[in-house]
């Protein structure tokens, strides 16, 4: 009689068992809601390349399958308006053409909220620069100090590095329009650029660049953005009384875009959980830009890197994850 009941336990037990990881299953395949893989975006610079890896292993976490797909930044818009792609984790909004904002408008496509990147694009210089010239960030203690900056081909005007000629002149409309008392001398390349940040930094030179963030330069060195008064505004192309001084047009800096996640119109149809998650997940500047250091700049693989990130932050993305259990 005993031995018949352990032997009757035994079996309850084993069934309990097997239940359970029956349940795992399909809680797993609920919570996914969709076993068709959810294609992200891939664009073809290294910080988008972690927004959307970071997204996609998170959605992972969840049951969810992702597959990457490389798009242009423009061209994706179609793709996503289409539905031949689903998510695009970091959305420029200056550089979204003109499909863009008629998908959004028309509801094609979903702006799920922002990012949490604050993309910023202006002229910067090392933090150091602070004691040799009192005033700064603002742009009129820079014009006071400009002679600080000068080197021998520019004095008695300031050198400021601006992009590569092929990515614009945008610097050089600016010194000029205003009359600033700078010369822009177009950058070689990121990489000569970089190099120009490191040389300054090393023997505490004074630098004026035009830069750009996130970037992994802003995890090893510091460096403060000049402020312009008002702040960019397409006024400023035609008004005299934005900006530095009150006679001159295109003096207030330069437009910043903001950074947002995006999804096909039928994406919370398809994996409301997914949804709920990419609403919810955040990448911030610091963050990002200590990814990029380890990628660009230390040159690691990029999904060991991703991969080290998950690892040791469990506490942030899981309460992601979890809001797509309401789904189960």
């Amino acid at each position: 009689m005993v031995k018949k009941g352990r032997k009757t336990m035994k079996q309850i037990k084993k069934i309990i068992n097997i239940f359970s990881f029956a349940l795992i299953g399909l809680s797993s395949t609920v919570m996914a809601g969709n076993s068709e893989p959810i294609k992200i975006v891939i664009n073809e610079w290294t910080g988008q390349h972690i927004s959307a890896h970071i997204s996609g292993s998170v959605l992972q976490k969840a049951g969810y399958d992702v597959e990457y797909v490389t798009a242009g930044a423009v061209p994706q818009f179609a793709a996503i308006a289409q539905g031949n792609l689903h998510l695009q984790p970091e959305t420029w909004g200056n550089n979204i053409g003109e499909i863009y904002p008629i998908s959004v408008a028309n509801g094609d496509i979903v702006v799920l909220g922002g990012t949490g990147l604050k993309g910023i694009e202006s002229w910067m210089y090392p933090t150091y620069m602070n004691e040799q010239c009192p005033g700064l960030p603002d742009v009129k203690a820079l014009i006071e100090c400009s002679q600080l900056f000068a080197v021998a081909e520019t004095f008695p005007k300031g050198r400021l590095i601006a992009y590569p000629a092929d990515w614009g002149t945008r610097s050089k409309d600016m010194v000029k329009s205003a009359g600033l008392p700078f010369e822009a001398i177009a950058g070689g390349s990121e990489g000569a650029m970089i190099a120009e940040m490191k040389a300054a930094y090393k023997t505490k030179s004074p630098l004026l660049m035009m830069m750009w963030a996130p970037h992994w330069v802003h995890a090893e060195m510091e460096f403060d953005w000049i402020e312009f008064p008002d702040g960019y505004s397409a006024d400023c192309l035609t008004n005299p009384s934005l900006g530095i001084y009150t006679d001159k047009v295109n003096d207030c800096g330069f437009k910043q875009g903001n950074i947002s996640k995006i999804a096909s119109r039928n994406f919370e149809e398809k994996w409301p959980g997914a949804f709920k998650i990419m609403q919810a997940l955040t990448i911030d500047n610091a963050m990002q830009n200590s990814l990029l250091l380890e990628i660009d700049n230390k040159k690691r693989d990029l999904s060991e890197v991703i991969l080290e990130w998950m690892d040791a932050n469990e506490a942030t993305w899981k309460p992601w994850v979890d809001l797509s259990l309401i789904h189960i």
